[in-house]
């Protein structure tokens, strides 16, 4: 592929589509200008091997003009040359340190070299630009003054970028395989034990805060998509997220009703309460949905200040559910404590402990591990732990009950059950088969 021709030619298509857009007065939709785009595209193509037989040069076969149109068409409205790669069901991460310097992270845990995704470092950052500045509803900004990005994409992928602070691009896309999964099938993928299941079944249906924890790749997401799939079909969900990842929105046969937020970083100087004009942020989100007559707040993954929206949607009591990456159970309180007094010097550590231990009732932490046995990749994801968190002891000021520990393989196994969780038996809760493990074991 003569990738400089799709560069040329991409530019040029954007250049008409903008005008023939700016000059309908009736909005076109997506649909309406990737037809469009098309009709240009396939127009440019026709002038440009009619140009080349003026001068000339070899002119282009049928298939040749059908994948350089289908490569230009894919850098308007799609991901370029990055898009093969996302259409890979073998690529689970796309790790891209340079122009040149590319590994595609596979199912199974191993890595391979992968293409170049651009012909310079610079023509990658133009086209992270473009693609950060494409989308109508919530475009961002990429440049020297703004170099970190995170972005959704097209099908649930996640991508994630910095340039002008790193010595080449960096960008991470991490797809997401597993959109439509339940519990049952997690079960059946010998990620948790059948009583394992129950209980955060229970937990579920029983209006239980929760937060899963875990490594990065360590299946949060699709553990959350897991439990949403208890929710019953006719609640209306609220969804709050820095970049769209649950998509509960998209599954409407699971979910009728959902009302998602995403987060708008805005752009500009910041004014003197600090926003940057346009920023709209997840606490915005969750003030304004108190009126949307919602069953349940989801608050998506917690890395810093989103943590307050977190707290406060566990605190109305909805049965709220939120992500957060950590070392193990204990270690993502400690985490989540830190994100809480960020906010400023106000948030004590024993009042960001006593929310953090008043409002989360179910901490679950998930565990990556890749194998290499004899030059074959294995990854193993594990629901390995699950804590009960209640206020309690004075040094920590809270205290913690592991309902299942890590078992020999790594996977959760029941350990101490608090009396107060016998009563999610009314909620699906395998009681007995929980004892019956924990007899056996001792």
């Amino acid at each position: 592929m003569d990738w400089p021709l799709v560069a040329a030619l991409r530019a040029q298509a954007s250049d008409q589509l903008s005008q023939a857009v700016a000059a309908d007065r009736a909005r076109l939709d997506r649909i309406a200008q990737e037809e469009l785009g098309r009709t240009v595209v396939l127009d440019l193509i026709e002038t440009t091997v009619a140009d080349r037989v003026n001068a000339g040069l070899p002119t282009l076969s049928g298939p040749e003009q059908d994948a350089l149109a289908r490569a230009v068409f894919d850098s308007l409205f799609r991901l370029g040359r990055l898009q093969p790669l996302v259409d890979d069901d073998r690529v689970e991460n796309i790790i891209i340190t340079g122009h040149d310097n590319v590994l595609l992270e596979l199912t199974d845990g191993s890595l391979v070299d992968g293409p170049p995704v651009a012909d310079s470092d610079e023509e990658l950052i133009d086209f992270l630009v473009f693609l950060a500045s494409r989308s109508e509803v919530n475009a961002r900004g990429f440049s020297a003054a703004q170099p970190r990005l995170h972005l959704r994409l097209d099908g649930g992928s996640r991508l994630a970028a910095a340039a002008w602070v790193t010595p080449r691009p960096s960008v991470v896309i991490r797809r997401h395989r597993l959109m439509e999964i339940t519990l049952d099938d997690l079960v059946a993928r010998q990620m948790l034990s059948p009583v394992a299941a129950s209980f955060l079944r229970a937990a579920v249906r029983a209006r239980k805060s929760i937060v899963v924890s875990g490594s990065q790749g360590a299946g949060k997401t699709t553990l959350v998509r897991a439990l949403c799939a208890e929710f019953h079909p006719k609640e209306a969900l609220g969804t709050f997220e820095t970049e769209y990842e649950l998509h509960l929105h998209e599954l409407p046969d699971r979910h009728r009703i959902v009302h998602p937020w995403e987060a708008r970083p805005g752009s500009g100087e910041r004014g003197p309460d600090g926003r940057a004009a346009g920023e709209f942020t997840l606490d915005d989100a969750l003030v304004d949905s108190f009126r949307f007559n919602l069953s349940r707040q989801i608050v998506g993954e917690v890395r810093g200040k989103e943590i307050w929206a977190m707290i406060k949607a566990m605190e109305s009591g909805t049965g709220s559910i939120s992500t957060t990456h950590a070392s193990d159970a204990v270690a993502a309180i400690r985490k989540l404590v830190t994100c809480a007094m960020e906010a400023g010097p106000h948030v004590t550590h024993a009042l960001a402990t006593s929310k953090l231990a008043a409002t989360i009732d179910v901490i679950v932490h998930l565990d990556l591990r890749t194998i290499d046995e004899g030059g074959h990749t294995t990854r193993l994801r594990r629901v390995a732990e699950i804590i009960a968190l209640d206020p309690g002891e004075r040094d920590t000021g809270y205290a913690t009950t592991h309902v299942f520990a890590p078992g020999p393989d790594g996977t959760a196994v029941p350990a101490v059950l608090p009396d107060a969780y016998l009563d999610l038996a009314a909620h699906g809760f395998d009681v007995a088969g929980y004892l019956a493990h924990t007899q056996e074991r001792s």
